[in-house]
Protein backbone atom coordinates (compact mmCIF):
# COMPACT_ATOMS: atom_id res chain seq x y z
CA UNK A 1 0.00 0.00 0.00
CA UNK A 2 1.44 3.46 -0.92
CA UNK A 3 2.84 5.35 2.05
CA UNK A 4 3.41 9.10 2.31
CA UNK A 5 7.05 9.90 3.07
CA UNK A 6 7.57 12.99 5.22
CA UNK A 7 10.48 14.60 6.87
CA UNK A 8 10.37 15.36 10.55
CA UNK A 9 8.72 18.53 11.70
CA UNK A 10 10.74 21.70 11.30
CA UNK A 11 10.42 25.30 12.37
CA UNK A 12 10.64 28.28 10.06
CA UNK A 13 9.73 31.85 10.93
CA UNK A 14 8.63 30.64 14.39
CA UNK A 15 6.09 28.25 12.87
CA UNK A 16 6.04 24.47 13.03
CA UNK A 17 5.73 22.87 9.57
CA UNK A 18 5.93 19.46 8.00
CA UNK A 19 7.41 18.76 4.52
CA UNK A 20 5.77 16.17 2.24
CA UNK A 21 8.46 14.49 0.14
CA UNK A 22 6.57 11.91 -1.91
CA UNK A 23 4.72 8.61 -1.97
CA UNK A 24 6.47 5.26 -1.51
CA UNK A 25 7.27 3.25 -3.62
CA UNK A 26 7.00 5.87 -6.42
CA UNK A 27 9.54 7.91 -4.45
CA UNK A 28 12.49 5.74 -3.43
CA UNK A 29 14.06 5.93 0.01
CA UNK A 30 17.27 7.23 -1.57
CA UNK A 31 15.35 10.05 -3.26
CA UNK A 32 13.57 10.76 0.02
CA UNK A 33 16.88 11.03 1.90
CA UNK A 34 18.23 13.35 -0.84
CA UNK A 35 15.12 15.56 -0.56
CA UNK A 36 15.51 15.63 3.24
CA UNK A 37 19.15 16.72 2.98
CA UNK A 38 18.20 19.42 0.47
CA UNK A 39 15.51 20.67 2.86
CA UNK A 40 18.07 20.90 5.69
CA UNK A 41 20.40 22.84 3.39
CA UNK A 42 17.64 25.33 2.58
CA UNK A 43 16.75 25.72 6.27
CA UNK A 44 20.40 26.50 7.01
CA UNK A 45 20.04 29.39 4.55
CA UNK A 46 16.76 30.53 6.22
CA UNK A 47 14.72 29.32 3.23
CA UNK A 48 11.41 27.55 3.83
CA UNK A 49 11.63 24.14 2.03
CA UNK A 50 7.85 23.98 1.45
CA UNK A 51 7.81 27.41 -0.16
CA UNK A 52 10.82 26.55 -2.31
CA UNK A 53 9.15 23.32 -3.49
CA UNK A 54 5.93 25.15 -4.39
CA UNK A 55 7.83 27.84 -6.33
CA UNK A 56 9.82 25.22 -8.22
CA UNK A 57 6.60 23.50 -9.24
CA UNK A 58 5.11 26.80 -10.40
CA UNK A 59 8.24 27.68 -12.36
CA UNK A 60 8.19 24.26 -13.99
CA UNK A 61 4.58 24.77 -15.06
CA UNK A 62 5.38 28.24 -16.32
CA UNK A 63 8.27 26.90 -18.40
CA UNK A 64 6.00 24.21 -19.86
CA UNK A 65 3.43 26.73 -21.10
CA UNK A 66 6.13 28.99 -22.54
CA UNK A 67 7.77 26.50 -24.90
CA UNK A 68 7.61 27.33 -28.59
CA UNK A 69 5.23 24.41 -29.13
CA UNK A 70 2.87 25.57 -26.37
CA UNK A 71 2.81 29.14 -27.68
CA UNK A 72 2.32 27.90 -31.25
CA UNK A 73 -0.59 25.62 -30.34
CA UNK A 74 -2.23 28.44 -28.43
CA UNK A 75 -1.80 30.75 -31.44
CA UNK A 76 -3.22 28.11 -33.79
CA UNK A 77 -6.31 27.54 -31.65
CA UNK A 78 -6.96 31.05 -30.38
CA UNK A 79 -6.08 33.08 -33.48
CA UNK A 80 -5.13 31.29 -36.67
CA UNK A 81 -8.08 28.95 -37.06
CA UNK A 82 -10.41 31.95 -36.88
CA UNK A 83 -8.49 33.84 -39.58
CA UNK A 84 -8.30 31.24 -42.34
CA UNK A 85 -10.41 28.48 -43.84
CA UNK A 86 -10.18 25.01 -42.20
CA UNK A 87 -8.05 23.48 -44.97
CA UNK A 88 -5.45 26.26 -44.70
CA UNK A 89 -5.43 25.97 -40.90
CA UNK A 90 -4.87 22.21 -41.01
CA UNK A 91 -2.09 22.60 -43.60
CA UNK A 92 -0.20 25.11 -41.45
CA UNK A 93 -0.75 23.05 -38.31
CA UNK A 94 0.77 20.00 -40.04
CA UNK A 95 3.76 22.08 -41.16
CA UNK A 96 4.51 23.10 -37.59
CA UNK A 97 3.95 19.60 -36.21
CA UNK A 98 6.14 17.97 -38.86
CA UNK A 99 8.95 20.49 -39.38
CA UNK A 100 9.20 22.67 -36.27
CA UNK A 101 7.98 21.02 -33.07
CA UNK A 102 10.40 18.04 -33.27
CA UNK A 103 13.36 20.45 -33.62
CA UNK A 104 12.66 23.49 -31.40
CA UNK A 105 9.20 22.79 -29.97
CA UNK A 106 10.37 22.00 -26.42
CA UNK A 107 12.65 25.04 -26.18
CA UNK A 108 11.37 28.13 -24.32
CA UNK A 109 10.14 30.49 -27.01
CA UNK A 110 11.85 33.45 -25.32
CA UNK A 111 15.27 31.74 -25.49
CA UNK A 112 15.27 30.75 -29.15
CA UNK A 113 17.98 32.45 -31.17
CA UNK A 114 18.07 33.20 -34.91
CA UNK A 115 20.63 30.42 -35.56
CA UNK A 116 18.39 27.86 -33.83
CA UNK A 117 15.40 28.81 -35.95
CA UNK A 118 17.59 28.85 -39.06
CA UNK A 119 18.84 25.33 -38.35
CA UNK A 120 15.22 24.19 -38.25
CA UNK A 121 14.51 25.83 -41.62
CA UNK A 122 17.72 24.43 -43.11
CA UNK A 123 16.40 20.90 -42.54
CA UNK A 124 13.40 21.73 -44.75
CA UNK A 125 15.68 23.27 -47.37
CA UNK A 126 17.82 20.14 -47.37
CA UNK A 127 14.80 18.11 -48.46
CA UNK A 128 14.41 20.41 -51.45
CA UNK A 129 11.28 22.22 -50.21
CA UNK A 130 12.40 25.83 -50.60
CA UNK A 131 8.91 27.32 -50.72
CA UNK A 132 7.87 25.35 -47.62
CA UNK A 133 10.92 26.67 -45.74
CA UNK A 134 9.82 30.23 -46.47
CA UNK A 135 6.24 29.46 -45.44
CA UNK A 136 7.38 27.86 -42.17
CA UNK A 137 9.57 30.90 -41.45
CA UNK A 138 6.47 33.07 -41.82
CA UNK A 139 4.51 30.78 -39.49
CA UNK A 140 7.27 30.92 -36.87
CA UNK A 141 7.27 34.70 -37.11
CA UNK A 142 3.52 34.77 -36.46
CA UNK A 143 3.99 32.54 -33.40
CA UNK A 144 6.76 34.76 -32.02
CA UNK A 145 4.65 37.89 -32.56
CA UNK A 146 1.81 36.22 -30.68
CA UNK A 147 4.25 35.39 -27.89
CA UNK A 148 5.28 39.05 -27.76
CA UNK A 149 1.66 40.18 -27.51
CA UNK A 150 1.00 37.74 -24.63
CA UNK A 151 4.13 38.79 -22.74
CA UNK A 152 6.10 35.56 -23.14
CA UNK A 153 8.57 36.61 -25.85
CA UNK A 154 10.56 39.82 -26.16
CA UNK A 155 11.39 39.78 -29.88
CA UNK A 156 10.91 37.86 -33.12
CA UNK A 157 14.24 36.18 -34.07
CA UNK A 158 13.07 35.47 -37.63
CA UNK A 159 13.56 39.17 -38.39
CA UNK A 160 17.30 38.50 -38.38
CA UNK A 161 16.91 35.72 -40.97
CA UNK A 162 16.12 38.02 -43.87
CA UNK A 163 18.07 36.76 -46.87
CA UNK A 164 19.33 33.67 -45.03
CA UNK A 165 17.18 31.19 -46.96
CA UNK A 166 17.59 30.20 -50.58
CA UNK A 167 15.37 32.41 -52.74
CA UNK A 168 12.10 30.87 -53.81
CA UNK A 169 11.25 31.27 -57.46
CA UNK A 170 7.58 32.09 -57.95
CA UNK A 171 5.83 29.44 -59.98
CA UNK A 172 3.96 30.81 -62.96
CA UNK A 173 1.21 28.54 -64.19
CA UNK A 174 0.98 28.09 -67.97
CA UNK A 175 -1.80 30.31 -69.27
CA UNK A 176 -3.19 31.51 -72.59
CA UNK A 177 -3.56 35.29 -72.44
CA UNK A 178 -3.46 36.27 -76.10
CA UNK A 179 -7.05 36.85 -77.36
CA UNK A 180 -6.03 35.36 -80.70
CA UNK A 181 -5.33 32.02 -79.02
CA UNK A 182 -8.40 31.94 -76.75
CA UNK A 183 -10.96 30.81 -79.42
CA UNK A 184 -9.05 27.59 -80.08
CA UNK A 185 -9.08 26.86 -76.34
CA UNK A 186 -12.80 27.57 -76.00
CA UNK A 187 -13.66 25.41 -79.01
CA UNK A 188 -11.59 22.57 -77.58
CA UNK A 189 -13.40 22.85 -74.25
CA UNK A 190 -16.77 22.80 -76.01
CA UNK A 191 -15.79 19.64 -77.87
CA UNK A 192 -14.46 17.69 -74.89
CA UNK A 193 -16.01 14.23 -74.68
CA UNK A 194 -15.34 13.27 -71.06
CA UNK A 195 -17.57 12.99 -68.00
CA UNK A 196 -20.51 15.46 -67.92
CA UNK A 197 -19.27 16.96 -64.63
CA UNK A 198 -15.82 17.49 -66.12
CA UNK A 199 -17.32 19.12 -69.21
CA UNK A 200 -19.35 21.47 -67.01
CA UNK A 201 -16.31 22.34 -64.90
CA UNK A 202 -14.24 23.07 -68.02
CA UNK A 203 -16.94 25.39 -69.36
CA UNK A 204 -17.45 27.13 -66.03
CA UNK A 205 -13.75 27.64 -65.21
CA UNK A 206 -13.10 30.48 -67.71
CA UNK A 207 -16.38 32.21 -66.79
CA UNK A 208 -15.76 32.53 -63.02
CA UNK A 209 -11.93 32.13 -62.90
CA UNK A 210 -11.84 31.08 -59.23
CA UNK A 211 -9.00 29.00 -57.86
CA UNK A 212 -9.19 25.39 -59.13
CA UNK A 213 -9.66 24.03 -55.60
CA UNK A 214 -12.54 26.43 -54.97
CA UNK A 215 -14.24 25.38 -58.19
CA UNK A 216 -13.96 21.62 -57.74
CA UNK A 217 -15.12 21.86 -54.09
CA UNK A 218 -18.11 24.08 -54.90
CA UNK A 219 -21.26 23.14 -52.96
CA UNK A 220 -24.85 23.51 -54.08
CA UNK A 221 -25.73 25.04 -50.70
CA UNK A 222 -23.48 28.00 -51.53
CA UNK A 223 -25.04 28.68 -54.93
CA UNK A 224 -28.20 30.76 -55.38
CA UNK A 225 -29.30 30.33 -58.98
CA UNK A 226 -32.21 32.76 -58.58
CA UNK A 227 -29.93 35.53 -57.31
CA UNK A 228 -27.14 34.33 -59.62
CA UNK A 229 -24.50 34.33 -56.87
CA UNK A 230 -22.01 31.85 -55.48
CA UNK A 231 -20.83 32.67 -51.95
CA UNK A 232 -18.01 30.80 -50.22
CA UNK A 233 -14.89 31.29 -48.14
CA UNK A 234 -11.87 32.07 -50.27
CA UNK A 235 -8.96 29.64 -49.95
CA UNK A 236 -6.55 32.00 -48.19
CA UNK A 237 -8.84 33.73 -45.72
CA UNK A 238 -11.95 33.17 -43.69
CA UNK A 239 -13.69 36.12 -45.34
CA UNK A 240 -16.73 35.42 -47.54
CA UNK A 241 -16.23 35.78 -51.26
CA UNK A 242 -19.15 36.45 -53.61
CA UNK A 243 -18.97 35.45 -57.25
CA UNK A 244 -21.74 37.05 -59.34
CA UNK A 245 -22.71 34.46 -61.94
CA UNK A 246 -23.16 35.55 -65.56
CA UNK A 247 -26.12 34.18 -67.49
CA UNK A 248 -23.94 31.61 -69.24
CA UNK A 249 -22.74 30.22 -65.90
CA UNK A 250 -26.28 30.01 -64.52
CA UNK A 251 -27.34 28.04 -67.60
CA UNK A 252 -24.50 25.55 -67.13
CA UNK A 253 -25.31 25.13 -63.44
CA UNK A 254 -29.07 24.68 -64.02
CA UNK A 255 -28.37 21.89 -66.46
CA UNK A 256 -25.82 20.30 -64.13
CA UNK A 257 -28.18 20.48 -61.14
CA UNK A 258 -30.39 17.85 -62.74
CA UNK A 259 -27.41 15.51 -62.71
CA UNK A 260 -25.62 16.25 -59.41
CA UNK A 261 -28.21 18.23 -57.45
CA UNK A 262 -28.65 15.44 -54.87
CA UNK A 263 -24.97 15.56 -54.00
CA UNK A 264 -23.43 18.06 -51.60
CA UNK A 265 -20.90 18.94 -54.27
CA UNK A 266 -21.56 20.60 -57.61
CA UNK A 267 -18.77 18.48 -59.12
CA UNK A 268 -18.78 15.18 -57.19
CA UNK A 269 -16.09 12.60 -57.71
CA UNK A 270 -16.56 9.72 -60.12
CA UNK A 271 -16.10 7.06 -57.45
CA UNK A 272 -18.10 8.72 -54.68
CA UNK A 273 -20.62 11.56 -54.66
CA UNK A 274 -19.61 12.29 -51.08
CA UNK A 275 -16.26 13.67 -52.23
CA UNK A 276 -15.49 16.45 -54.71
CA UNK A 277 -13.88 15.99 -58.08
CA UNK A 278 -10.19 15.07 -58.07
CA UNK A 279 -7.77 18.00 -58.00
CA UNK A 280 -6.12 16.72 -61.18
CA UNK A 281 -9.27 16.32 -63.28
CA UNK A 282 -9.25 19.68 -65.06
CA UNK A 283 -5.51 19.69 -65.74
CA UNK A 284 -5.69 16.13 -67.05
CA UNK A 285 -8.54 17.13 -69.40
CA UNK A 286 -6.56 20.12 -70.69
CA UNK A 287 -3.58 17.86 -71.27
CA UNK A 288 -5.76 15.39 -73.23
CA UNK A 289 -7.04 18.29 -75.33
CA UNK A 290 -3.47 19.13 -76.35
CA UNK A 291 -2.80 22.06 -74.01
CA UNK A 292 -0.02 20.52 -71.93
CA UNK A 293 2.44 23.26 -70.88
CA UNK A 294 0.09 25.82 -72.46
CA UNK A 295 -2.89 26.00 -70.11
CA UNK A 296 -3.83 24.87 -66.59
CA UNK A 297 -6.88 25.21 -64.40
CA UNK A 298 -5.13 28.02 -62.56
CA UNK A 299 -4.29 29.64 -65.90
CA UNK A 300 -7.90 30.75 -66.40
CA UNK A 301 -7.29 33.33 -63.66
CA UNK A 302 -4.30 34.82 -65.50
CA UNK A 303 -6.25 34.77 -68.75
CA UNK A 304 -9.17 36.71 -67.27
CA UNK A 305 -6.96 39.13 -65.34
CA UNK A 306 -4.91 40.03 -68.42
CA UNK A 307 -7.75 40.44 -70.90
CA UNK A 308 -10.11 42.22 -68.50
CA UNK A 309 -7.44 44.84 -67.83
CA UNK A 310 -5.82 45.17 -71.25
CA UNK A 311 -8.74 44.62 -73.64
CA UNK A 312 -11.92 45.35 -71.67
CA UNK A 313 -10.33 48.12 -69.58
CA UNK A 314 -11.85 47.20 -66.22
CA UNK A 315 -10.29 48.76 -63.06
CA UNK A 316 -7.67 46.62 -61.35
CA UNK A 317 -9.57 47.02 -58.09
CA UNK A 318 -12.61 45.13 -59.43
CA UNK A 319 -10.46 42.44 -61.02
CA UNK A 320 -8.40 41.84 -57.87
CA UNK A 321 -11.54 41.69 -55.77
CA UNK A 322 -13.01 39.13 -58.11
CA UNK A 323 -9.80 37.08 -57.92
CA UNK A 324 -10.14 37.15 -54.10
CA UNK A 325 -6.66 38.59 -53.73
CA UNK A 326 -5.73 40.18 -50.41
CA UNK A 327 -5.14 43.61 -51.90
CA UNK A 328 -5.32 46.82 -49.88
CA UNK A 329 -6.39 50.34 -50.59
CA UNK A 330 -4.26 53.46 -50.14
CA UNK A 331 -5.16 53.59 -46.44
CA UNK A 332 -3.94 50.03 -45.83
CA UNK A 333 -7.40 48.55 -45.38
CA UNK A 334 -8.09 45.19 -47.01
CA UNK A 335 -10.80 45.33 -49.66
CA UNK A 336 -14.09 43.88 -48.54
CA UNK A 337 -14.75 41.17 -51.09
CA UNK A 338 -18.51 41.67 -50.81
CA UNK A 339 -18.27 45.26 -52.11
CA UNK A 340 -18.63 46.51 -55.67
CA UNK A 341 -20.91 43.54 -56.28
CA UNK A 342 -22.94 45.20 -59.03
CA UNK A 343 -19.82 46.47 -60.79
CA UNK A 344 -18.30 43.01 -60.65
CA UNK A 345 -21.55 41.48 -61.86
CA UNK A 346 -21.47 43.74 -64.91
CA UNK A 347 -17.79 42.88 -65.42
CA UNK A 348 -18.32 39.12 -65.35
CA UNK A 349 -21.28 39.33 -67.72
CA UNK A 350 -19.20 41.44 -70.12
CA UNK A 351 -16.39 38.88 -69.81
CA UNK A 352 -18.71 35.96 -70.58
CA UNK A 353 -20.17 37.83 -73.57
CA UNK A 354 -16.65 38.64 -74.79
CA UNK A 355 -15.73 34.93 -74.71
CA UNK A 356 -18.88 34.15 -76.69
CA UNK A 357 -17.89 36.78 -79.24
CA UNK A 358 -14.44 35.23 -79.63
CA UNK A 359 -15.99 31.81 -80.01
CA UNK A 360 -18.53 33.05 -82.56
CA UNK A 361 -15.98 35.03 -84.57
CA UNK A 362 -13.75 31.98 -84.77
CA UNK A 363 -16.60 29.80 -86.02
CA UNK A 364 -17.59 32.36 -88.66
CA UNK A 365 -13.99 32.68 -89.85
CA UNK A 366 -13.68 28.90 -90.11
CA UNK A 367 -16.95 28.66 -92.03
CA UNK A 368 -15.96 31.41 -94.45
CA UNK A 369 -12.62 29.75 -95.10
CA UNK A 370 -14.34 26.41 -95.73
CA UNK A 371 -16.69 27.86 -98.34
CA UNK A 372 -14.15 29.93 -100.22
CA UNK A 373 -14.20 29.18 -103.95
CA UNK A 374 -11.25 27.05 -105.08
CA UNK A 375 -8.65 28.88 -107.15
CA UNK A 376 -9.20 28.78 -110.96
CA UNK A 377 -7.18 26.24 -112.89
CA UNK A 378 -4.46 27.68 -115.10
Amino acid sequence: MPTMLTDSEYRHARKEKRLAIGVYPETSLADARQARDEAKRLLAQSIDPSTAKRLAKQLGHQAAINTFEAVAIEWLEQVHQHEVVPAHYQRNKRRLERDVFPVIGKRPASELSPPEVLSCLRKIEARGYIETAHRVKTLCSQVFRYGISTGRVERDPTVDLRGALKPHKTQHYPAITDPKEIPALLNALDGYGGQPTTIAALKLAPLVFTRPGELRQAKWADIDLEAATWTFQASKTALPHIVPLPNQAVEILRELHGLTGRSEFVFPGVRSSKRPMSNNTINAALKNLGFKDKMTGHGFRAMARTVLAERLNYPEQYIEQQLAHAVKDSNGRAYNRTTHLEQRREMLQAWADYLDTLRSSSAQAASASKHEAPPALP
